[in-house]
C-alpha cells in the first residue's frame, strides 16, 4: 500500500459513517429547524412560507412550558430510580453472579426484544384498578380504598423508569466488569469494611458507567411520550406528547418543529454542562 492510500485509508473507513449521520441526522436536524421558521399563519394544505418567523420559539414555550418542565422533572425521577435499582443488579451480575452471570445478563436485555409499544401496555395490566399490585397496597393500606395508579404520575414514571432500566444496567456492568479485583483485595487487606471499600475504590471507579447510563436514560426518557399516552392522562402528558400531537394531529408544523428544536438544545445544553460537571474523563 503506497503512502498515499495509508494515508486516505482511515478517511475511507468514516466515509460511511460520515454519509448516515449527514443523510439520517444533519440533514433532518437542518430541515427541522427551517420548519420552526415558517409562517405559523400557514397550513400543510396551502403550504407553508419562510417568513423566518423567530416568535415561533418564545410562543411555543410560553405555551408549553409546563410540559418541558413535567418531562424532565419525569425523566429525572426515572432516571434516579433507575439508578438506584440498576446499580445493585449490576453489580451483583459483575462482581458476584458467577456462572449466573451470562443468564442474568440475558434477564436483563431479554425485555428489549420485545416491541416497546407491548412492554407499556403491559404495566397497563399490572397496574390495572382490578390487578395484584393495586390490591395489595390496598389491603396493607398504602393506597386509598378507591385509589389507583393508572392515570397517574408513578405509573407513567414506573413504566419510563422500567423501559430505560438496561441503559442504566449495561453501562454499569461493564465498567464493574473491567474493574481490578486486587484493588478490592488491597483495600480489604488493609482493613476497610465493605462499606468503605464500596465509597473509595468501588463506585469511584464505576463512575464512567454511571455517567454513561444517566446519560443514555434520561435524553431518551425525556423526549418519551408512549407512557404518558398509555398510562397518564392529559394532566401527565410531556413534551413528547404536545411535538407528536402538533405533528400529527394539529398539522401544525411549525410549532411542533420549534418545540423539537427546544428540547434539542435544552437537552445538548443539560448533556454539555453535565459532563463538565463530573469531567468528560469520567465516560472514557
Amino acid at each position: 500500500m503506497t503512502g498515499a492510500r495509508r494515508r486516505l485509508l482511515p478517511y475511507l473507513l468514516v466515509l460511511p459513517g460520515g454519509l448516515w449521520l449527514v443523510v439520517f441526522f444533519l440533514l433532518p436536524a437542518v430541515q427541522l429547524g427551517a420548519t420552526s421558521l415558517y409562517d405559523p399563519a400557514g397550513s400543510l394544505t396551502d403550504g407553508y412560507e419562510m417568513t423566518w418567523a423567530f416568535g415561533n420559539y418564545p410562543d411555543a414555550i410560553r405555551t408549553y412550558w409546563v410540559h418541558f418542565v413535567r418531562s424532565f422533572w419525569y425523566a429525572g425521577l426515572a432516571t434516579a430510580l433507575a439508578l438506584v435499582l440498576g446499580y445493585p443488579l449490576a453489580y451483583v451480575i459483575a462482581l458476584r453472579a458467577g456462572r449466573w452471570q451470562n443468564l442474568l445478563l440475558v434477564c436483563v436485555v431479554a425485555p428489549m426484544f420485545t416491541s416497546f409499544l407491548v412492554r407499556t401496555l403491559a404495566w397497563k395490566a399490572i397496574l390495572a384498578d382490578t390487578g395484584p399490585v393495586v390490591g395489595l397496597l390496598r389491603e396493607v393500606h398504602l393506597l386509598a380504598p378507591d385509589g389507583r395508579l393508572l392515570a397517574s404520575p408513578v405509573a407513567v414514571v414506573t413504566s419510563i423508569t422500567y423501559n430505560y432500566l438496561p441503559f442504566m444496567v449495561l453501562p454499569i456492568y461493564a465498567s464493574l466488569q473491567r474493574l481490578d479485583r486486587r484493588l478490592l483485595e488491597a483495600a480489604r487487606d488493609l482493613n476497610a469494611r465493605p462499606v468503605q471499600v464500596f465509597r473509595t475504590v468501588t463506585f469511584p471507579l464505576s463512575m464512567p458507567g454511571v455517567v454513561a447510563g444517566t446519560l443514555l436514560t434520561i435524553i431518551p426518557a425525556a423526549g418519551d411520550y408512549i407512557s404518558a399516552e398509555l398510562l397518564g392522562t392529559p394532566r401527565e402528558y410531556m413534551i413528547g406528547n404536545v411535538i407528536d400531537a402538533a405533528f400529527l394531529v394539529r398539522l401544525d408544523y411549525p410549532q411542533g418543529a420549534a418545540l423539537s428544536v427546544v428540547l434539542l438544545l435544552v437537552i445538548l445544553a443539560l448533556t454539555i454542562g453535565y459532563l463538565r460537571r463530573v469531567g468528560v474523563e469520567e465516560v472514557g
